[in-house]
């Protein structure tokens, strides 16, 4: 029956002749099975030139839509020892409602009293300011009163120099009208003189010439010593002047200088003052950071620093809390290379863990348990993954998203691309070829408006 032999038994013996032999070898077996072949066939035939719709599949997590919704950390401006908590996690909290209290642990602000003694430091500067300030007023008007006196100084001096100049004109024109009465004098005592030799003249007349000339001699050297005298006072006048000015000049440099010193003293005292100013408001500023406080409407997640008397540095963790209002969204991360296939406001579908699915990547419209998103952001640079994070929004056209949703659990998205023929993306898929390079029909739009 296997024919295993050197001598098959089927070549002497026709076995259609009997009866099981009639049953085997007369009927088809494969008759219904190449019909069912043709008819998958002439379906796969058609299923092939069924619509695909083109998707790019990705991993992601939910988020917020603004940052100010997320997640965040408490930390402390200041470093410090935790003294007292006010929540427990889990509890929600107001905008400015206090988490914890905490102290100092920088001995440079142990003082309970520190603002309160900076501030008086601070007003006996601004008392000190005020001083300066009536000190420096006070010299100037030292200073202005110097200088109208020596105005009024140099004006008396001025008028002794005008009059010491008018005395010696005057006395100028004395001497002049002496020495004219001297020349006449000379003149008659000689002619009488002469008169007398010649027997004209007595002795008499001579002498009541004499007499005369020497008088006019006299008169001479007197009206002299007052012209000297005049001139001295002129000189002594200008000296009078010079000394004025150089007295009162040093007056002045000594008041102007004081007062220099004053205002110097007085900007000096006005920067202490500034300086206080910023300790005291500083000082005021860190009091009141000795309270963590919330800054806005949440929850408490987590207490990072937990341990009464737990010191830390600046800067470091100490509360998560959850905002309590916010917007969700999904992050996703897309390869380079379909990159350029995501835009704004393109359509993705979104798969949330813990809800049951029945997806068809290639079908959106039948696929069951996903929910409507749209691109609203797509980072510009690479992420520390090697792809792309893009952001997603609920579609407000679409199904609402379940509101059991909480930030920060998985996602599956789905963006959705241009509907293409299953033979194509068949044959995309077996030479992994990318999919195809496409703008959205709004931007297509755009653009041949802008050509035409």
């Amino acid at each position: 029956m296997l024919n295993i032999s050197n001598n098959p038994v089927s070549k002497n013996v026709d076995l259609t002749k009997y009866k099981s032999g009639k049953s085997i070898f007369t009927k088809e077996y494969y008759k219904t099975f190449r019909k069912f072949l043709l008819a998958f066939s002439f379906i796969l035939l058609i299923i092939l030139f069924l619509p695909w719709t083109q998707n790019i599949s990705s991993k992601g997590n939910v988020t917020t839509l603004k940052p100010n919704q997320r997640p965040q950390t408490l930390q402390s401006q200041i470093p410090g020892r935790i003294e007292e908590w006010f929540v427990r996690e889990g509890d929600f909290v107001k905008k400015g409602d206090t988490i914890l209290r905490i102290s100092e642990i920088k001995s440079d602000y142990f003082d309970s009293r520190l603002t309160e003694r900076t501030q008086q430091q601070l007003d006996v500067k601004n008392l000190s300011v005020d001083a300066y300030n009536s000190k420096v007023a006070a010299l100037e008007r030292q200073i202005n009163a110097l200088q109208r006196e020596k105005k009024l100084k140099l004006q008396h001096a001025n008028n002794k120099l005008l009059q010491a100049h008018l005395k010696v004109k005057s006395d100028s024109i004395d001497l002049k009208a002496v020495e004219t009465n001297i020349a006449i004098a000379k003149t008659q005592f000689e002619r009488a003189v002469n008169l007398q030799k010649e027997g004209l003249k007595a002795v008499k007349d001579v002498e009541e010439k004499r007499s005369k000339f020497q008088e006019a001699n006299a008169k001479l050297i007197s009206q002299q010593n007052k012209y000297l005298a005049s001139q001295n006072n002129v000189i002594n006048a200008t000296i009078d002047i010079s000394t004025i000015n150089a007295s009162y000049d040093d007056k002045i440099a000594k008041a102007n200088s004081d007062l220099f010193t004053a205002k110097s003293a007085a900007l000096d005292t006005r920067a202490q003052v500034s300086k206080l100013e910023t300790n005291v408001a500083n000082y005021t500023r860190r009091n009141s950071l000795l309270y963590i406080t919330a800054p806005q409407d949440g929850y408490i997640n987590k207490a990072i620093k937990s341990g009464i008397g737990e010191t830390f540095k600046e800067g470091e963790q100490l509360v998560g809390i959850m905002p309590a209002n916010y917007e969700l969204a999904v992050e996703m991360f897309v390869r380079p290379i379909d990159l350029p296939l995501i835009h704004i406001d393109e359509d993705v579908r979104v798969q949330f863990d813990g809800w049951p699915a029945i997806v068809f990547s290639g079908w959106p419209n039948v696929s069951y348990g996903t929910y409507g998103a749209k691109v609203v952001a797509i980072e510009n640079f690479i992420s520390d993954n090697g792809m792309y994070r893009v952001l997603l929004a609920p579609n407000k056209n679409t199904e609402p998203w379940p509101e059991a949703i909480r930030v920060g659990s998985g996602a599956k998205t789905i963006a959705l691309l241009e509907n293409v023929p299953i033979w194509f993306e068949l044959w995309r898929q077996i030479n992994s070829f990318p999919p195809n390079f496409y703008q959205p029909e709004n931007k297509a739009d755009n653009k041949t408006k802008k050509e035409k």
